[in-house]
């Protein structure tokens, strides 16, 4: 069940993330003429952020050992 609810969190901050990154990749490609190099640059750093803040770090008590 914590499998589901992990997932969701994951794909929300992912949508968030691409989407914020896409936007600002938008933003400073517009701003320099070159929007075919930032808008996947913005991306691809938006894919990572969105990544890292879906990640619930609460339950590493596995790892210890």
């Amino acid at each position: 069940m914590n499998d589901n609810k992990n997932k969701n969190n994951s794909s929300y901050g992912l949508a968030i993330g691409m989407c914020i990154g896409l936007a600002i990749g938008t933003a400073i490609g517009a701003a320099t003429h070159n929007i075919g190099l930032w808008m996947p640059v913005g991306l691809c750093l938006g894919l990572v952020l969105g990544i890292n803040s879906g990640e619930d770090n609460e339950d590493d008590t596995d790892d210890k050992q």
